[in-house]
C-alpha cells in the first residue's frame, strides 16, 4: 500500500504559477512511476503528466506541454512535483497524484491521493 498526500493547490490569476507536491509513504516510492491527473467540475478525470521511476522519462497531455513540468525527488523526500506555469482558467480542477503504470498507450493509476484544488481566475 502507498499513501499519497497532495499539497500546493490554491487560487491564482491567469498567467500565474503554482507548484503541486505529492508526498508518498508506504512501499518503496522510487520503484513506481508517478502521475498527475485532474478533474474539472462536470468532467471526467483526465491524465495530465507522468514520470518514470528513474525520472528519466516524462509524458504530458498536449494541453499542458510547455507549461507544466513534472519532477520527482527519490533520494530525500519521496515526493513528486508538478510545476504549473502560464496557468489558464481551463486548468481549474482538482489535481490528483497517483502511482501509475504504463498500459499500452495510456498511464493507468493504481493508487490515488485525496486531491488538491487549483482555481485559475480570469
Amino acid at each position: 500500500q502507498v499513501q499519497l498526500v497532495e499539497s500546493g493547490g490554491g487560487l491564482v490569476q491567469a498567467g500565474g504559477s503554482l507548484r503541486l507536491s505529492c508526498a508518498a509513504s508506504g512501499r518503496t516510492f522510487s520503484s513506481y512511476a508517478m502521475g498527475w491527473f485532474r478533474q474539472a467540475p462536470g468532467k471526467e478525470r483526465e491524465f495530465v503528466a507522468a514520470i518514470s521511476w528513474t525520472g528519466g522519462t516524462t509524458d504530458y497531455t498536449d494541453s499542458v506541454k510547455g507549461r507544466f513540468t513534472i519532477s520527482r525527488d527519490n533520494a530525500k523526500k519521496n515526493t513528486v512535483y508538478l510545476q504549473m506555469n502560464s496557468l489558464k482558467p481551463e486548468d481549474t480542477a482538482v489535481y490528483y497524484c497517483a502511482v501509475v503504470r504504463r498500459d499500452g498507450d495510456i498511464w493507468s493509476p493504481a493508487y490515488w491521493g485525496q486531491g488538491t484544488q487549483v482555481t485559475v481566475s480570469s
